[in-house]
Parts: structure tokens; C-alpha cells; sequence
């Protein structure tokens, strides 16, 4: 039997687009994992198109992101000031500008619908039961895990959410997780059929995420000094970082308030501890823009703590390389590819023990492991890495070869596998059925 063809896909990205700066707004690691899948999969052939909401009147109906991939621009909605929350009342809209995109096409010229994140879901489900194609849904994120871990005084999502997540994971024909605990996340929390649900890891560009750049001196440490000399760093002092999102889901405020107990108990650390933060405000916490900074100021910190808008991607690198310590201390990650990349770079991760992140990050090799989010664990933490320099540069070596094993095409790879199968059981189903 021949294997089965995947020749064009439609990708749904509903909230966000794979064009927009990650960091900020809703635009996080699932526009980096939209981008990258695109890219690759039409890299092997494969036509992609992927389907987001129009968010200005400046954007064209339809960009080529690169060969073989379109970005349609659906219109739904006013194009600027709604916000996620309000979203599922413009699905209708959008479902119907994907019918209207498709209606100028062949009859069956999409092969499968890969939509992320559940608002999409609920547009993949009926665009690809109009067009009698597989639907296969990513999660990204599912409200009863999101829950079951909330930030102190965050706001739980909606049983609306929790709701639509089920009607897509009851409708999907294959569902794509990106662990193990996500897999069985996906069984235990929403009854998911173990054979309808696969586990693709994502992946790291492991071209832009590099230990050192092109030309920079070679030896232990020296990428590390040359990107802090271009970054305007100071060669000799402790860097931390954290890039993200700014919300109480990411909680960049256990990071800050760990470093307030360290220097407390360490006052002559001030001089040489430097805590960078990049990222915008994004999903409840735009409720309180300025929180973070405001909390940062309170603690003293302002010599200590630079806040900084989010960066694209090769100047990313260059913050991860300049940096001693990655921090993610967040409450949920359904894997954490910002652990990825600085791995990449060489840079240890300091990461909570939560959600994919203990697959992303090897404990006591690449990084350390947080159990909870008290001040005080991740005070303990800083010191013992920050203390111990050989360690951390063992824990780099370690990291780059770690991550060496995720790159994006194999994501793409092993994604495509999934398609195939699902084209093909719905196959059996059509002869099954007589049709």
C-alpha cells in the first residue's frame, strides 16, 4: 500500500498570528511553534496556509511568509481593541471567512485542518467537517490544568473555555500534545481517547540559537563576553534572566522577590547581580500593566531589575548568551520552549518543576528543578548556581547538547506522521461506511 500524501494543510491560529513579536499581547511560544511548523513542513513540499484574525486595517487579505506558505488575514471583528476573552463571539465570523477562502478552491484541496489553541479548535472542527478532512488540534494550554494551578490572585478561566475545549477534543480526529504528562493530561482531564492523541515535541531553531556567533573568539566563557559587550553588559557581573510574557501565569514577581531575599541577606551582591526582564504585558495582566515594576520599585530594586520590551529572535540569542541563568518560574508551561532556547545557547535554566518543563530541562545536568513558588526556594536556588560557576559551565555543555536533539524538523518530521495517519483513518472510515 502506498503511503498516504499530505500535499496542503491549513493551519488555524484564530488569536494571535505566527507574524506578530513574541512577548507581548497574546503573541508567545505558540506563534514561534505556528512559524516554525510552517516553515518546515513546506520545506518537505507541503503547501501551508495558515488562517489568523485580521488585526489591522494595514495588513493585506493574504502574505507570503516564505515559499510555500500563505498567512490569510481573516476579517472578524473590529480589527484593534478586543481582546482574547472576547473572541468566541467572532468565531462564527471567522469560520465563515475560511468558508469563503476555501469556496474559491477545488473541492477537497485542503488534505487536513491543524488548528491551536481551542479557540481555533472550534473553527477547525466545523471547516473541516464542511470540507470532510481530518481535523487535528494542538491544546497549546488547557484551562482545567491552567486551573488547577492559578498564581495567587489570578483570574481562573471560564467554564465557557473548559467547555469548548471539550467539544474539540471530543470532535478532533488526532490530538497533538507535547509531552507525555500533556498526553495524559489530555486523557485524565477531558476523557481523550489514548489512541487519538500523539505526542510531537516541539522544537528550537537551532540555527539562530547558538553558543557562540560567527566570528566571535573561541573558549570557555567567551560567547558569554562578547555578547554582553554587545549588549552593553558588564563583562563581570551575575546576569538572570527571564523572557516572557509579563502576567501572573509566567510569575516574573517570584523571580524578583527571590532576588529581593538574596541581596537581603547578601547586601554586597547589589554591585554585581543583574536581573534582566524581557516581555510585555499580556492576558490578565493587563488588568495591571504596571505591577511588575511597581513591585520592583517597592522591593528597592530599581538599580537591579531592568524591565525591556520584548526582542526578535537573533537579538534573543544574544541576551540568553550573555546570560548566567535563564529563569522560568512559571506556574504552568505546556512544554517551555524559552527553556529550549537558552539551552541552545548554553545558558542553564533555572525552571519550575511544573507542567512540560521537567522534559524540557534535565535536572542537575542542564538546569535545575523549583518544587513550589515561595521567595525563599528560588532565593536558595539563585545562590547555588549563582555561586557555582564550573557547575554552570558544565550545566551549559550539557544544555547545548541537550537541546542539539530538538530540532524543528523533526517536529516536522513526526507532525506530518500525524497527518498521514489521520488522513488515512478517515480513509477506513469512508470505505467502511460505503461511501
Amino acid at each position: 500500500m502506498e503511503p498516504v500524501e499530505v500535499r496542503r494543510v491549513a493551519l488555524v491560529s484564530v488569536h494571535t498570528s505566527p507574524l506578530e513579536q513574541p512577548g507581548t499581547g497574546d503573541a508567545g511560544g505558540m506563534n514561534v511553534y505556528v512559524l516554525a511548523l510552517a516553515e518546515r513542513l513546506a520545506a518537505t513540499g507541503v503547501e501551508v496556509e495558515v488562517f489568523t484574525r485580521r488585526t489591522s486595517s494595514r495588513l493585506p487579505p493574504v502574505i507570503e511568509a516564505g515559499p510555500g506558505i500563505l498567512v490569510r488575514h481573516v476579517d472578524a471583528g473590529p480589527f484593534e481593541g478586543l481582546a482574547k476573552e472576547s473572541l468566541p463571539g467572532q468565531l462564527c465570523a471567522f469560520t465563515a471567512g475560511m468558508l469563503h477562502a476555501e469556496a474559491r478552491r477545488p473541492e477537497r484541496h485542503y488534505d487536513v485542518v491543524h488548528s491551536h489553541y481551542w479557540l481555533s479548535g472550534q473553527v477547525g472542527w466545523l471547516v473541516a467537517d464542511r470540507w470532510d478532512v481530518p481535523l487535528v488540534h494542538s491544546m497549546h494550554t488547557m484551562a482545567r490544568v491552567k486551573n488547577a494551578h492559578l498564581a495567587q490572585g489570578d483570574t481562573p478561566e471560564p467554564d465557557g473555555r473548559i467547555i469548548g475545549e471539550q467539544q474539540v477534543v471530543d470532535a478532533a480526529d488526532r490530538l497533538v500534545a507535547n509531552t507525555e504528562e500533556e498526553r495524559a493530561d489530555l486523557i485524565r482531564c477531558y476523557d481523550a481517547p489514548p489512541e487519538k492523541v500523539r505526542v510531537v515535541t516541539p522544537g528550537v531553531d537551532l540555527a539562530t540559537f547558538v553558543p557562540t556567533r560567527p566570528g566571535d573568539p573561541d573558549g570557555p566563557g567567551e560567547g558569554r563576553r562578547a555578547a554582553r559587550r554587545r549588549l552593553g553588559l558588564p563583562e563581570d557581573a551575575e546576569i538572570v534572566l527571564f523572557v516572557g510574557r509579563i502576567q501572573p501565569l509566567k510569575a516574573p514577581d517570584v523571580l524578583v522577590r527571590a532576588v529581593a531575599d538574596l541581596l537581603s541577606a547578601e547586601p554586597e551582591r547589589r554591585h554585581r547581580l543583574r536581573v534582566v526582564v524581557l516581555g510585555g504585558p499580556s492576558g490578565s495582566g493587563l488588568s495591571s500593566p504596571r505591577a511588575l515594576a511597581e513591585l520592583v520599585r517597592a522591593l528597592g530594586l530599581e538599580d537591579v531589575v531592568t524591565l525591556a520590551p520584548p526582542v526578535p529572535r537573533a537579538q534573543l540569542a544574544e541576551h540568553y548568551r550573555a546570560a548566567d541563568l535563564v529563569a522560568v518560574p512559571s506556574y504552568n508551561e505546556s512544554f517551555g520552549l524559552v527553556a529550549l532556547e537558552a539551552q541552545a545557547c548554553g545558558t542553564p535554566v533555572l525552571a519550575a518543576d511544573v507542567g512540560g518543563l521537567p522534559s524540557a530541562v534535565r535536572d542537575g545536568t542542564t538546569g535545575r528543578l523549583v518544587r513550589g513558588h515561595e521567595a525563599w526556594a528560588w532565593c536558595r536556588a539563585l545562590r547555588e548556581l549563582l555561586d557555582a560557576p564550573e557547575l554552570r559551565r558544565r550545566m551549559g555543555g550539557a544544555a547545548v547538547r541537550h537541546a542539539s536533539g530538538f530540532g524543528w524538523d523533526r517536529t516536522a518530521e513526526a507532525t506530518l506522521s500525524v497527518y498521514r495517519d489521520a488522513v488515512e483513518a478517515r480513509g477506513r472510515r469512508w470505505i467502511g461506511s460505503g461511501a
